[in-house]
């Protein structure tokens, strides 16, 4: 996540992401069309809630024995004329793809959509070593062209709207028609003019993969544009960044997800792009296949019991469509690659304790909306609350925290000083010296006659 270094913590972010009016229509336009699709999709299924309970118990079962599934996709994807590397983190994941493509007498690669490669700051590393990578995605590519960042999983220009689009083309695209509109079948085409030269050429191609399938060695891509397709068929040497929990045990498990994912993720009964390879076949595709399978903190959530459930995620996105704090302040405040729900809990358990991923469980209202949207079953709110009791809190927080433990864990205490507090709350506007600032401008609640408590205790 080298790229999202510096971003400020949260909270930070947020408070700023809140001041911008067209942010927020963009997304609420974007993330109410998505539910509605969804929704109809979903609710066409008897039999919807069998299949995300069959889609948690193979992301689990694979998570249980990843080992031993990693070691049989390494043997199927070599038997099958593939190269195998495994990357203990980003630096390693860099070093491995940059010296591939050096070795290919490349200077150039075209990419295809994937978070591994985002996660890890490829594009970047390629560039300080010369290598220039260009997104063939059409939402990745406007984010590229703006010198931006993804704020979504799976529409990463969400907070940008047609106009803006336009505007963009006009001033970063080569040989654009300085008369383009704001049509989409004209941005489109743009697009796809500008993408067709670097798909002829390119002799090397960088992917991810949504799924991986031990039994067979096969990986999976799922898009809409076709985008994938031109990669994965076109260049003389294609290379896959993989993270470790994108592994499947069977085939059969893959007909069960590839009913999960596009439902949950763009609305659709099925994927337009639907792109499975394995290995190499003389005379059809690359020459060459390289797979690269990324750990980078994966193996650290995967010790947590809880955390772990992070792991599960087929990054559909429907738990960001349905988040109210993300539709508030869209994904750049999450200072990561894995913005929403989702991102809070999986961001600091791969990148580790700093100010960011420290402050990311906390950007939730704990509604649970997005549970019950999850595909998969990840318990999320229960990970945040668990995430938050690993935050290291200042000394003057951990000290408040440890008199509430103690108050509350009387109910003698808390009857005092429950009344305490009311008193001080009466004598609050008599407060002098710098207090009297503050309840000059406030006004506290009255505290109730009688509590709750008391109310109750009368009527037993």
């Amino acid at each position: 996540m080298s790229t999202w270094l510096g971003m400020p913590p949260f909270p930070e972010a947020a408070r700023e992401a809140l001041g911008d009016s067209q942010l927020r229509a963009n997304l609420r336009a974007a993330t109410g069309t998505i539910r509605a699709k969804r929704a109809a999709v979903v609710a066409e299924r008897d039999d919807w809630e069998q299949l995300r309970e069959a889609g948690r118990a193979i992301k689990d079962r694979a998570l249980h024995d990843l080992d031993t599934y990693l070691v049989q996709l390494e043997h199927r994807v070599t038997e099958a004329g593939g190269v195998v590397h495994w990357a203990r983190d980003a630096d390693e994941a860099n070093g491995i793809v940059a010296g591939l493509v050096r070795a290919a007498g490349a200077s150039e690669v075209v990419k295809v959509k994937s978070m591994a490669t985002q996660e890890i700051g490829l594009n970047e590393a390629l560039a300080a070593a010369g290598i220039t990578a260009l997104e063939t995605d059409l939402a990745e590519l406007i984010v590229q062209l703006g010198h931006d960042r993804p704020s979504h999983i799976l529409v990463p220009a969400i907070h940008r709207n047609r106009a803006q689009i336009r505007d963009l083309f006009r001033r970063e695209m080569p040989g654009v028609d300085p008369e383009l509109t704001d049509d989409p079948v004209a941005l489109a085409a743009a697009a796809r003019a500008h993408l067709r030269r670097a798909f002829l050429s390119a002799r090397v191609a960088v992917s991810g993969a949504n799924f991986a399938v031990a039994e067979t060695g096969a990986l999976v891509v799922v898009e809409s544009e076709g985008n994938g397709r031109m990669c994965l068929t076109l260049p003389e040497v294609l290379i896959s960044v993989v993270g470790i929990e994108k592994v499947i045990p069977t085939a059969a498990d893959l007909a069960v997800m590839l009913q999960l994912l596009p439902r949950s993720a763009t609305g659709e009964r099925m994927n337009p792009y639907t792109s499975v390879w394995r290995g190499t076949t003389p005379g059809d595709g690359p020459r060459e296949f390289h797979l690269v399978l990324l750990d980078n903190g994966r193996t650290t959530a995967l010790a947590d019991d809880i955390g772990r459930e992070a792991l599960r995620c087929i990054r559909c996105s429907a738990c960001l469509n349905v988040c109210p704090v993300y539709e508030r302040v869209g994904g750049h405040a999450y200072g990561s690659v894995y913005p929403g729900p989702i991102g809070a809990i999986l961001t600091p358990q791969l990148r580790g304790p700093d100010p960011v991923a420290d402050s990311l469980p906390y950007a939730s209202t704990l509604c649970g909306a997005c549970l019950d949207v999850c595909p998969v079953k990840i318990d999320i709110p229960r990970a945040l609350v668990h995430l938050r009791g690993k935050v290291t809190h200042p000394p003057r927080e951990r000290a408040i925290m440890r008199a509430a433990a103690w108050v509350l864990g009387s109910s003698s205490r808390f009857a005092a000083v429950r009344r305490v507090t009311a008193l001080g709350t009466r004598l609050a506007c008599w407060l002098p010296g710098p207090w009297r600032r503050w309840t000059q401008a406030r006004d506290l609640p009255a505290p109730a006659e009688e509590s709750f408590r008391e109310w109750w205790d009368g009527r037993a």
